[in-house]
């Protein structure tokens, strides 16, 4: 059973807050981190009394969250489900420092808000939402776990209206540990060109992402989700294919009718050939395009896809920047967004108009 998309709230490195534009000013980023462009101002989401001990992940969570639930017009959700690979690096980092420097006595707040489940349960706060919540950690499987558990509780019944999302945040701590373990390229990157280095590593991102996923469909309503489906450590190629096109079988559809394959290419060429192989091999002459230029790479980012594949089929038009060759088709009504993890988690999120 589908989830139609009524809400969207994101929060990104491009400019998505507050406004109706659809990427029409591109944000350039040259430091190898691609960090969120937060809210001018959290007050009109945040009581600023209580914004005061929020990290900078819980305050982005709860704006993204509000901005979804008020462009849908629900106010009280039967579910609130996210996906984070990574919590609240910052808070995490501060208890940590605290106890590396023998600290007696240790603030409680960091603690208690370094924990994943801390964005759910202060959405629910918040809203004064007593109804289903539920945190999913699956590295780059958050989202898609978030997505898959949001589609049950619709097509059971047992939800109408499902707040779901994606969050991760980024720090320069985090990012120089990383470094170590060639995550992030060594060298000074301009995220628009970063298809031009041929080099190993990627640029490092953050993003907070929520959608509205509802039973039914209203004026409101920017696509709908269809399949969502995750594959760990295939065997080969034909394993990735063969998942594809089951996915799409029980959707009703071939590989011809998938009008656009957005693509998680993060410009690391230790892993960019297996996107290139699987477009080749199973979407020949199909339009590609591909995000993380735009987004950074981070276990959630496909929640930034999910917003890039939902505005794109409302709006029928595929963004310049988004393009990875010059075929294009019109109208655009299926869309498939394929994201590796270093050759272990591969994931599918299959949109339509």
């Amino acid at each position: 059973m589908p989830a139609f998309i009524n809400g969207i709230g994101l929060i990104s490195p491009q400019k998505t807050v507050e406004t109706t534009d659809f990427l029409q000013e591109i944000m350039e980023y040259d430091s190898g981190y691609l960090k969120c462009i937060e809210p001018p101002s959290y007050k009109p989401y945040i009581d600023p009394i209580q914004s005061r001990r929020m990290s900078r992940l819980i305050k982005m969570g709860i704006a993204s969250a509000k901005m979804c639930l008020n462009e849908s017009g629900c106010t009280m959700p039967d579910a609130i489900i996210t996906g984070t690979g990574l919590g609240s690096v910052e808070d995490t980092e501060k208890i940590l420092g605290t106890i590396h420097l023998d600290q007696p006595f240790l603030n409680p707040t960091p603690f208690m808000q370094s924990t994943y489940n801390t964005i759910s349960s202060q959405i629910a706060i918040q809203l004064k939402c007593h109804n289903y919540n539920s945190t999913y950690v699956h590295r780059t499987f958050s989202f898609e776990s978030c997505l898959q558990d949001a589609l049950l509780q619709i097509a059971e019944g047992t939800a109408q209206e499902v707040l779901a999302g994606g969050i991760d945040e980024m720090t320069l701590n985090h990012i120089a540990i990383t470094r170590r373990a060639g995550h992030w390229k060594n060298e000074p990157v301009k995220n628009l060109e970063m298809l031009k280095w041929n080099s190993p590593g990627s640029m490092a991102g953050e993003g907070s992402g929520f959608f509205l996923l509802s039973a039914g469909k209203t004026d409101k309503t920017y696509a709908c989700i269809r399949d969502v489906k995750t594959l760990y450590k295939p065997a080969n190629p034909d394993e990735i294919k063969l998942q594809v096109t089951s996915m799409l079988s029980a959707s009703g559809l071939n590989v011809s009718e998938i009008d656009l394959v957005l693509l998680g290419i993060n410009g690391d060429n230790r892993n960019d050939h297996i996107y290139y192989e699987f477009a080749k091999s199973i979407f020949p002459g199909t339009p590609l395009s591909y995000y993380k230029h735009l987004c950074g790479e981070y276990h959630t980012s496909s929640a930034f896809a999910l917003w890039l594949a939902a505005n794109i089929l409302k709006r029928q038009t595929v963004p310049y920047i988004l393009r990875l060759n010059n075929v294009h088709r019109e109208p655009v009504r299926n869309i498939l967004i394929y994201n590796q993890y270093y050759n272990v988690n591969h994931s599918f999120i299959l949109v339509s108009e």
